[in-house]
């Protein structure tokens, strides 16, 4: 048993592998995991039921595990923010740089070569996307 908050297996092997500048996409049950992820992706499936787990449970634990420098959220259609949008932002390192991106944009950052992992949620809540850019540990 490890000591981490982090137990599994898969993202475990998929964050020792990445590195500065790779990209992790923790994403709702409405994302299109499938189709969009980038060539280098881990794909890791806890979307066990609507609900269960939700991108809230797995942020606090990614962010305990690995330094993330910046995390964009996907807009809505209008520009405006999604309500999960501000518990990120609140659970999220004060210094990272969060950027919003409309749906295409977001889509093509989460296809880029420096996405290695995406975890796949059952939340239900419409916009529950964060793409996280892992930093530096520093000495």
């Amino acid at each position: 048993m490890l000591k981490t908050c982090l137990l599994h297996p898969e993202i475990l092997r998929a964050l020792a592998s990445s590195g500065h500048f790779s990209q992790v996409l923790v994403a709702d049950g409405n994302f299109p995991v499938a189709s969009h992820r980038g060539p280098n992706a881990t794909t890791v499936f806890l979307n066990l039921a609507p609900d269960r787990v939700r991108t809230t449970d797995v942020l606090p634990v990614l962010l305990a595990t690995v330094p993330v420098q910046a995390a964009a959220l996907m807009q809505l259609p209008d520009g405006e923010s999604a309500p999960v949008q501000d518990e990120f932002e609140a659970m999220l390192p004060p210094e990272a740089i969060v950027t919003r991106l409309a749906r295409g944009a977001f889509y093509d950052a989460v296809r880029s070569p420096q996405t290695t992992l995406v975890i796949a949620t059952g939340d239900t809540r419409r916009f529950a996307n964060v793409l996280l850019t892992i930093g530096v540990v520093k000495s």
